[in-house]
């Protein structure tokens, strides 16, 4: 077997947050403290969040505040909402942390390999040249050079000046 030392995830497991029966997207949406939940963004109707456990530094989430599994059905100013902040998000990362390329999508359904499958959300991965090497490939490993708090910290500011500038989501 496999031991991976990820200090992080055990306070997790061992918080409230790593044993809710309940939906962590909705809880993420509720709360009031955005840094505790890694909540960069709110706007009208989707939030833009950091993933928890990212497969990159600066994986991003947009999730609806509407909790549904249903993308065809998702009414069209929220679908509208999401694809705008997905085009923000990708150029705030671009400027922020330079990554060569994004990988963006949905996994609707358990079998398409949704971890959270009853509230959809949209990923935003930025990609490196070089990022994918023999760790991953061979060693079944990804390993995430930069803490959380850190990657939060670069981008919040960004996301801050979104309030300030509402037509930048027009």
């Amino acid at each position: 077997m496999e031991i991976k030392w990820t200090p992080w995830r055990g306070a997790y497991i061992k918080s409230s947050a790593g044993q809710a029966t309940g939906c962590v997207l909705c809880a993420a949406a509720a709360a009031e403290d955005d840094r505790e939940k890694l909540v960069l963004y709110r706007g009208q109707r989707a939030l833009v969040m950091m993933n928890l456990y990212p497969y990159n530094p600066g994986h991003l989430m947009i999730v609806p505040y509407a909790h549904t599994a249903d993308f065809a059905g998702l009414d069209p100013e929220t679908a509208g909402e999401i694809m705008r902040l997905s085009q923000r998000c990708a150029a705030i990362l671009q400027a922020e942390m330079q990554p060569h390329g994004f990988n963006l999508g949905m996994n609707l359904g358990r079998v398409s390999g949704a971890g959270i499958d009853q509230h959809l959300h949209l990923h935003i991965v930025p990609r490196w040249n070089g990022d994918t090497n023999f760790m991953p490939v061979i060693g079944g490993v990804k390993l995430i050079p930069e803490a959380l708090d850190d990657t939060y910290a670069a981008l919040r500011p960004a996301f801050d000046r979104l309030h300030d500038d509402p037509a930048a989501l027009a």
